[in-house]
């Protein structure tokens, strides 16, 4: 989409990274931050339940029955923003920004399958993938672990099912960027966010 070339677009699993790659590269070259997350307090309160049915079934549901009751398979198909629910509003928002300075957009609710039709070039775009050991590091180093499972009447199971979940996902993502020919970059522990940060920037480009 041509309305869209100045935009870069940092995807991935949960705990990647992308935040902070995207905050570093949007500091060191200058582009604007548009970050996904923030928005979907948003995004939610413009969602209808036609619009998005998964949001609202997710939204009448209580935590054990969200992270207890449900297996992280049916975790994964059925939670609303990995269902793509709302990612026509990212692109409603980015389409109201000025094509300059350049936009960095970040977050996990970029599905590969939804950014590749609007990318100038398959450049434009990167989902950083992260090992199940890194995501834990990242949520524990960020004091975020037990942040959703806490709130549980079980929460080392929610937890467990939580990161089953989000490694399921990364599996999804990994495997979408492969098939659509898009830049995925594997994030371990032995990886510096220097390094990650000057993968990406290679990726996209800058």
């Amino acid at each position: 989409m041509r309305a869209l070339r100045h935009v870069y677009w940092i995807g991935g699993g949960s705990g990647a990274g992308k935040s902070t790659i995207a905050r570093r590269i949007a500091a060191r070259h200058g582009l604007r931050l548009y970050s996904t997350d923030d928005a979907m307090a948003d995004h939610s309160g413009r969602t209808t339940p036609g619009d998005g049915p998964y949001l609202s079934e997710f939204a009448s549901m209580d935590m054990d029955e969200r992270w207890l009751s449900r297996s992280p398979e049916t975790m994964l198909e059925t939670f609303h923003w990995f269902r793509g629910e709302g990612f026509g509003l990212i692109v409603e928002d980015l389409l109201r920004l000025p094509a300059e300075p350049r936009v960095v957009v970040e977050g996990f609710r970029l599905l590969p399958h939804l950014v590749k039709p609007l990318l100038a070039a398959p450049g434009q775009a990167v989902w950083l993938l992260p090992t199940p050991g890194f995501r834990r590091a990242a949520f524990e180093s960020r004091g975020s672990t037990w942040s959703i499972a806490g709130r549980t009447s079980d929460p080392e199971r929610a937890l467990r099912n939580l990161l089953e979940r989000d490694r399921l996902f990364t599996g999804r993502l990994r495997e979408e960027t492969r098939a659509l020919g898009l830049c995925g970059i594997e994030v371990d522990a032995a990886m510096t966010e220097d390094e990650l940060e000057g993968r990406v920037t290679a990726a996209l480009g800058l």
